[in-house]
C-alpha cells in the first residue's frame, strides 16, 4: 500500500471512531435514567397533565396507586362498535375539527371534553347534562379509569359522507400523540394534504391494534 492509501485509511478509520463515540439517541426513564427499549411504558402526572415515560419497575411502582403523584397509563385500546350518540348531543359540544377526546379529570372532579387543534389541545364546553346523557346511552364510559383513559370519537369521515363515526376507549397518551401529530403537520387554514394523511394513517394503526368488545360497545 502507498503511504497516501496510508493516511486515507488512517483518515477514515479515525472518523468510524468518532461515529461510533457519539452517544446513542435513546429515550430513558424519566424517573430513574434506565435506558427505555422502544416499547415502554408511560405514566400521568394529572395535575399537570404530563406524560412521563418510564421503565416496568418505576411504572409497577404506580400501577393501581389512586393517591400517588403519578398514574400508570394503560396500554389497551377498545373499538366501540355500538356506540350511540345523537347529532344533537355532538352539535351541542361545538367541536370545529370533527374530533374530540373525553376524560374524567380527578384533579378537576370533572368530565373534561377536548379536541386537537393546531394550537395544540383545546377545550370544549361540556355539560354534565350532555355527559350524563351520553353516558347513560353508553355504561360502559363509566368504567373509565380517570385521567389515564379517554373516549376518542373521530367524526371526519362521517362529516364527508363516507364512513360511520368511530368511538375508541384507549389510553390517554394516544390522544395527546394525535393532538402533537396535528400541531406539528397543519399547515394554513384548513391543515394541508400532509396532515389529513397523517390523521388517516394514525387512526389506521389504532384500528389494528384495537380489541371489539363482545357485543360491541355495550359488552
Amino acid at each position: 500500500m502507498m503511504a497516501g492509501q496510508d493516511v486515507r485509511a488512517g483518515h477514515g478509520f479515525g472518523v468510524l471512531q468518532q461515529f461510533a463515540r457519539r452517544p446513542r439517541n435513546v429515550e430513558r426513564c424519566e424517573l430513574c435514567s434506565i435506558e427505555l427499549s422502544k416499547e415502554h411504558p408511560h405514566l400521568l402526572e394529572p395535575i399537570g397533565r404530563k406524560v412521563l415515560c418510564a421503565c416496568d419497575a418505576c411504572a409497577l411502582l404506580f400501577s393501581g396507586k389512586a393517591d400517588a403523584k403519578f398514574k400508570r397509563i394503560p396500554r389497551s385500546v377498545r373499538f366501540l362498535t355500538g356506540f350511540r350518540m345523537t347529532e344533537a348531543q355532538w352539535d351541542s359540544l361545538m367541536i370545529p375539527i370533527n374530533m374530540a377526546f373525553f376524560f374524567r379529570s380527578s384533579p378537576e372532579g370533572r368530565m373534561v371534553a377536548m379536541y386537537p387543534s393546531p394550537a395544540g389541545a383545546t377545550e370544549s364546553l361540556l355539560s354534565l347534562e350532555t355527559w350524563s346523557e351520553i353516558a347513560h346511552d353508553n355504561p360502559e364510559l363509566n368504567a373509565m379509569e380517570a385521567d389515564v383513559e379517554a373516549l376518542l370519537i373521530n367524526r371526519i369521515g362521517h362529516a364527508r359522507g363516507f364512513a360511520s363515526p368511530e368511538h375508541y376507549l384507549l389510553p390517554i397518551d394516544e390522544c395527546f400523540k394525535l393532538v402533537g401529530l396535528i400541531r406539528l403537520h397543519w399547515k394554513g387554514f384548513s391543515g394541508g394534504t400532509e396532515v389529513w394523511q397523517e390523521i388517516a394513517r394514525f387512526f389506521d394503526e389504532l384500528k389494528s391494534k384495537a380489541m371489539v368488545p363482545a357485543g360491541g360497545a355495550h359488552a
